[in-house]
């Protein structure tokens, strides 16, 4: 049986891209910090058929992180697929504009997108590489691409994300691996238009990008969702 692990798994996304992989057969691996919510949406999966299970942690806490990680990858017997995808919530994300961005803005949001990120992928990365194949996917919003002034200390982060994934993919892509890692840029809202007027994305159309970068385009290190051009390869 093949497994995915889904760090900052909630009701979105995370919940689509669980739905996404589990009606291939995969077993699903929930991680995040609050474990009411996973069990919720465990039960939502298990009702759908979705064999899933819930590993509450913090990314901030890398040991605890490698832990949840580990805890799972026995529970299923590895894990096959990584895909990291927090998001900082009001009252803990503070939106920086560019000159008025203080070092401590930035360090937080690194600690949180790119340091969390390179946690998750030690985790799992050594066993990928025993096994020969494995996937590596983590998501931003486009502003790690295209940055946006109103929220400049998040792209800082999400851009430093992305370069360490491009670099990752080159490396592993280089040296023959089999494992996949590959970047999501998602330029739009989810679920719900923070614009007024801009239409928000489903998030069941942004997931295919994960499953055919996990299947049919494994050469590709990045995939930008924009609605009306789904798909659209950079990089």
């Amino acid at each position: 049986m093949t497994s995915i692990a889904i760090v900052g798994a909630g009701p979105q996304m995370g919940l689509a891209i669980a739905r996404t992989f589990g009606s291939q057969g995969f077993d699903v691996a929930l991680i995040s910090r609050n474990r009411d919510k996973l069990d919720d949406l465990v039960g939502e999966l298990g009702a759908e058929g979705v064999t899933a299970a819930a590993f509450p942690a913090d990314v901030l806490d890398r040991a605890g992180l490698a832990q949840a990680l580990k805890d799972a990858a026995d529970r299923f017997g590895g894990i096959d697929v990584l895909e990291y995808s927090p998001v900082g919530t009001f009252g803990v994300t503070t939106l920086t504009a560019p000159a008025t961005t203080e070092p401590s803005d930035v360090e937080f949001e690194m600690n949180f997108q790119l340091y969390g990120a390179i946690a998750a992928t030690q985790a799992v990365l050594p066993a990928m590489r025993t096994a020969g194949a494995g996937t590596l996917l983590y998501t931003t919003g486009a502003g790690s691409i295209r940055p946006d002034p109103r929220v400049a200390n998040v792209n800082a982060a999400a851009a430093a994300l992305r370069n360490w994934v491009l670099n990752l993919h080159n490396q592993l892509a280089d040296a023959g691996t089999g494992i996949q890692a590959a970047h999501i840029g998602i330029d739009s809202s989810i679920g719900v238009s923070v614009i007024p007027g801009i239409e928000a994305a489903r998030p069941e159309q942004i997931t295919p990008l994960y499953w055919d970068l996990h299947t049919t385009r494994r050469d590709e290190a990045e995939l930008v969702f924009k609605l009306g051009d789904e798909g659209f390869p950079r990089g």
